[in-house]
This record gives structure tokens, C-alpha cells and sequence, in this order.
């Protein structure tokens, strides 16, 4: 009783049809649509450049050599 069944959804989608016309709707659905594509493209950039980021954090691309983790230190205190 709560929920909306189809039927319900095609007379909605019916009386949009009627206020809006096709041709807007139609316009609405390409802009959503080429928002979306640019949301993606966006995303895709973000990853590409969080990847180029975190190369440079490696360790062999220092400049300087790491120091050697093998050696002990004895504190003479």
C-alpha cells in the first residue's frame, strides 16, 4: 500500500509528458546525460592524477639514499 507500483510510475510519467512535452524532456535527459559523462571523465582525471601523486612518494624515486635499517644504534648513556 506504501509503495508506488508501475502503474503508478506510468501515469506519472504520463503527466510529465502532458506539462513538459516530449521535446523538453527529451533536452532534459541529454543535458542529465552529458552531466554525467562529464562527472565520469572528472573522476577518471582525479584517479589518473592520485596515481601520479603517489609515484613520486615512492622511495626509489628519492634523491637521497635511504638510511640502512640493519644497523644497530647502542645508546652510550
Amino acid at each position: 500500500m506504501g509503495g508506488l507500483s508501475i502503474w503508478h510510475w506510468l501515469i506519472v510519467l504520463f503527466v510529465v509528458m502532458l506539462v513538459f512535452g516530449t521535446g523538453k524532456v527529451s533536452n532534459l535527459m541529454g543535458e542529465f546525460g552529458k552531466g554525467i559523462k562529464s562527472f565520469k571523465e572528472n573522476l577518471a582525471d582525479e584517479d589518473g592524477k592520485k596515481g601520479q601523486d603517489a609515484s613520486m612518494s615512492k622511495p626509489d624515486s628519492l634523491s637521497a639514499p635511504l638510511p640502512d635499517q640493519n644497523k644497530t644504534t647502542v645508546n652510550q648513556g
